[in-house]
């Protein structure tokens, strides 16, 4: 009877220590395997690596957009971009033209 009342009372002081050590445990596994963890932040790496040649190339066709509307500004019309824009709407560009444009 004695054996098991040490017993028990080894166990209940080992249940605390026991419950912290499984928590920390589990704390540091999921700072390695979270999803904010060590091993995602190679995947957000190449994400942002992605996004940003993504937003470069869309900056890059706003910048076109952008100076394609600036150059059909009714103020000052660029000729070669209006003519290019009559032709095509009017249907007398061939098949075989190509637009050289000179910058």
């Amino acid at each position: 009877m004695a054996h098991i009342a040490k017993l028990r009372l080894l166990l209940f002081s080992a249940f605390g220590p026991a419950i912290a050590i499984l928590l920390l445990l589990f704390f540091a596994g999921y700072v390695v395997l979270g999803s904010n963890g060590v091993l995602a932040w190679g995947d957000y790496s190449r994400q942002l690596q992605t996004a940003k040649v993504e937003l470069r190339k869309t900056q890059e066709s706003r910048a076109e957009l952008k100076n394609r509307v600036e150059a059909l500004d009714p103020r000052r019309v660029d000729p070669d971009l209006a003519d290019e824009l009559i032709r095509r709407q009017l249907g007398v560009v061939h098949h075989d033209e190509v637009v050289v444009p000179l910058n």
